[in-house]
């Protein structure tokens, strides 16, 4: 098993998705319909489905086995997925989303196309908040209704509240580092927020759900678990340097967490070895919406000339050695498997979008 013949599955767990929509919106209230209508564009609009991709490997991990009997619960998880991105955009006040106007604002000009009454940014928000919430009981029914024996469900549903415990910590942190001046966020602080948040729904908790449905017990996860954790801080680190507009030629991305104020590694490392200049030039960029290309290009440059982007670089191939030194070494995660977590981690964080 490798990922191109897990990846042909993508098809399968698109239409597990429609699937569950058809179902929702037959058992709602016509008023509900198009709401859910609106989820559906959504989640179907792109995405990789690498999490998805995730739990499927976890089964096979487990069992050797073709991974159909757990397509309802990887779909499950791209469900988890819109919550999550849903929410992000609000409190990210994000625009766009996978090349489409983010959730919360597509509500807000519906809200101003009907002539509704009120603040169109509040019901966007309002709207955009209940729709995020509408996805997560569709990743619980996933785990509920996966054809595996009652104590792996079980399991399961344990690591599904593990997970959205954990995700939801890391977001509160995440919150909190934005409001703190740069100097104030130490690079602890940046990489709890990876593991507690990137780190698990991205990678540790795919696998497991995948690794238990498939009969592996908790308790034989801990190499797993290792594994996962180092490979998606390092997943994340290399989004944050996509997310400053390094590569961007190639991923498409622009310089969103600059504007956006986020307190990545990159910033943070920059703030601590640059001059006053350097910080001024950051300050003028972090959390302004309005900067100019100008202003943004001298933030990038101070992020080079730091010495911040070198850093991430050296962070990020330190945890790619680590995890595969420890997914090497383990004895409790199958040999069949291995190849697989291999060429996953290689995909995680030598991706250029």
């Amino acid at each position: 098993m490798d990922l191109a013949r897990l990846s042909r599955s993508i098809p399968q767990l698109e239409a597990r998705l429609r699937s569950a929509y058809r179902v929702e919106r037959r058992g709602a209230p016509a008023a509900i319909r198009p709401y859910i209508d609106a989820n559906e564009e959504f989640t179907l609009r792109g995405g990789k489905r690498f999490r998805a991709l995730l739990v499927l490997a976890g089964y096979h991990l487990a069992t050797g086995r073709s991974p159909t009997p757990v397509l309802g619960v990887a779909a499950g998880l791209e469900h988890f997925q819109s919550w999550m991105l849903i929410h992000d955009d609000i409190i990210d006040h994000a625009e766009t989303r996978r090349g489409g106007v983010s959730l919360h604002r597509r509500m807000e000009a519906a809200h101003r196309r009907e002539g509704l009454e009120g603040s169109g940014a509040e019901y966007g928000v309002g709207i955009g908040i209940t729709l995020g919430d509408l996805e997560e009981p569709y990743t619980v029914e996933s785990i509920l209704d996966c054809p595996a024996p009652p104590a792996a469900r079980l399991a399961a549903l344990r690591e599904y509240v593990r997970m959205t415990r954990l995700t939801a910590y890391g977001q509160l942190l995440d919150i909190r580092n934005g409001t703190l001046d740069p100097g104030r966020v130490r690079e602890a602080d940046v990489l709890d927020v990876h593991r507690l948040k990137s780190a698990i729904y991205t990678v540790v908790s795919p696998l497991h759900l995948g690794a238990l449905l498939g009969g592996m017990r908790p308790g034989s996860l801990a190499d797993l678990e290792a594994f996962g954790t180092d490979l998606g801080v390092a997943f994340q680190l290399r989004d944050d340097v996509l997310g400053a507009g390094f590569d961007g030629g190639q991923s498409g991305k622009s310089s969103n967490d600059l504007v956006e104020g986020k307190r990545t590694l990159l910033v943070v490392h920059a703030w601590r070895e640059g001059s006053e200049a350097d910080r001024g030039r950051l300050t003028r960029v972090l959390g302004n919406a309005q900067a100019t290309p100008e202003d943004v290009e001298r933030a990038r440059e101070v992020l080079r000339s730091t010495g911040a982007l070198d850093y991430s670089e050296r962070r990020i191939a330190a945890l790619t050695r680590r995890g595969l030194g420890r997914l090497r070494q383990s004895r409790t995660i199958p040999a069949r498997g291995k190849p697989l977590l291999e060429e996953i981690a290689d995909r995680l964080v030598r991706r250029t979008a």
